[in-house]
C-alpha cells in the first residue's frame, strides 16, 4: 500500500498514489532552427546534462524567440479541457525542462500535492517514458502529452528497455528531450477524479509528519534508479 503525504497549506495531508497515466499525441508546431540551436547550446554548456539529469531551462527566452510556443500551450489547454480539466493550466505553474534520459524516481518528496502535466517538444529519439510499477511505457516524440501522479515512479529509458543504464546514453548521440511541464493541484476535484485520488487515507500519520514523503506499507520508501522498484528506507 502506497501513501503520499504532502503539504496542504500549513498541514500535512495524506492520499493514495494513482497508477493512472493520461496520454495523447497533439499536433504542435516544430521549434524553429534558431530555438533548437539555443536549446542545444543551453543543454550542452549551462546545464551540461549527464545521463539521467532533468533540469530547468530558460522559459522566458524561449517564449520570446519562439512565438509559436503559444500554439503548444493552446493545444495542451484544448486537450486537458477535453479530459474534463477546464482552465486547469491557466492556474498552474509552468516550466521548460530538459532531460537526457531520466533515472527512475518519484517526486512525492517535493511535489506530493501535484500531478505533472507534460508536453514533449523534441522529435522521436528512441526513448520512452516508463512507469515500472504498471509496466506502461509511452514513446516520446513531438506532441506527446501526459498527466500522471508525481508520486508514481517514472523514468526515461531506451525504447525496448525496462531499466535505466547511463551507458545507454552515449555522449556522441543526441538523447535530449525538451518539454513543457505544469504542476496541477492534486486537491482540485477534477484532477482528483481524473486520477482517482482519495484524500486523507491516513490522518493519524499525517498529524505526526513534518515533511512530504511517500510510504510503502507504513514505512518511508524510495525508488531504485535502475529498475524503478520501490525500496523501504530504514
Amino acid at each position: 500500500m502506497l501513501t503520499s503525504f504532502f503539504w496542504s497549506g500549513d498541514a500535512i495531508r495524506s492520499r493514495n498514489v494513482s497508477d493512472i497515466v493520461l496520454s495523447g499525441t497533439l499536433d504542435v508546431p516544430a521549434p524553429c532552427a534558431s530555438v533548437l540551436a539555443d536549446w542545444q547550446r543551453e543543454t550542452a554548456t549551462r546545464l551540461a546534462l549527464e545521463p539521467g539529469d532533468v533540469e530547468a531551462m530558460h522559459l522566458a527566452r524561449t517564449q520570446v524567440r519562439w512565438p509559436d510556443y503559444k500554439r503548444c500551450v493552446q493545444a495542451m489547454s484544448d486537450w486537458t479541457g477535453a479530459l474534463g480539466l477546464p482552465a486547469v493550466l491557466a492556474d498552474s505553474p509552468m516550466a521548460l525542462m530538459a532531460c537526457r534520459g531520466a533515472k527512475h524516481h518519484h517526486d512525492g518528496e517535493q511535489y506530493g500535492g501535484a500531478a505533472f502535466c507534460n508536453l514533449f517538444l523534441s522529435e522521436d529519439k528512441g526513448l520512452d517514458l516508463h512507469f515500472p510499477s504498471t509496466g506502461q511505457r509511452i514513446p516520446l516524440k513531438r506532441g506527446t502529452a501526459v498527466i500522471f501522479d508525481t508520486a508514481q515512479p517514472h523514468g526515461v529509458v531506451q525504447r525496448g528497455s525496462d531499466r535505466f543504464f547511463p551507458a545507454d546514453f552515449a555522449p556522441d548521440q543526441d538523447f535530449t528531450q525538451i518539454f513543457l511541464t505544469w504542476e496541477l493541484p492534486i486537491e482540485d476535484a477534477n484532477i482528483g477524479n481524473a486520477l482517482k485520488i482519495v484524500l486523507d487515507v491516513d490522518r493519524p500519520t499525517s498529524l505526526q509528519l513534518k515533511e512530504e514523503q511517500v510510504r510503502l506499507n507504513g514505512a518511508p520508501a524510495a525508488v531504485c534508479p535502475e529498475s524503478g522498484r520501490w525500496l523501504r528506507v530504514d
